[in-house]
């Protein structure tokens, strides 16, 4: 899967073993926020991918 590595300017492809999935929600002044997001440790840099919820529904990856 590919990430963006913001330390190094560059795509990087992570295997799908190391990605993780996570559901983040908070609450704003109009109700709450939900954001998904695809995780991954790549050379010590931990990456963040934010995706769509369909995309987060159909990921295999095990959830954080």
């Amino acid at each position: 899967m590919k990430f963006y590595n913001l330390k190094t300017r560059e795509h990087v492809d992570v295997p799908e073993t190391d990605v993780r999935r996570t559901k983040m929600v908070r609450k704003t002044k109009t109700g709450e926020q939900t954001r998904y997001a695809l995780t991954a440790v790549y050379e010590g840099s931990k990456l963040f991918k934010f995706v769509s919820e369909a995309v987060y529904k159909s990921t295999d990856a095990p959830e954080v």
